[in-house]
């Protein structure tokens, strides 16, 4: 029985992607639109640089932060109390 609905369930999902993909109207992002002044692209280096190195730079200067100004002096696990 769960086979069943499991599989009911993926297709209903599958079926409105499928149909949602198709509605959808294309971006038209070849055809610029009055007013639009594009600047220049990104190299890959600057892209990776931008959307990879700067995320995990900044994950990691919060992380140390928070690991440095962190005053907690218990750090053992509690032991759980016994009934």
């Amino acid at each position: 029985m769960d086979k069943k609905n499991a599989l009911r369930a993926g297709a209903l999902a599958a079926g409105t992607t499928l149909m949602m993909l198709l509605m959808s109207s294309p971006a038209l992002a070849l055809i610029p639109d009055d007013g639009d002044d594009p600047g220049p692209g990104l190299s890959v280096i600057d892209t990776l640089g931008l959307f990879v190195v700067a995320p995990l730079v900044l994950f990691a200067v919060i992380t140390g932060l928070v690991m440095v100004l962190d005053r907690s002096t218990d750090r053992e696990p509690k032991a759980k109390a016994r009934v």
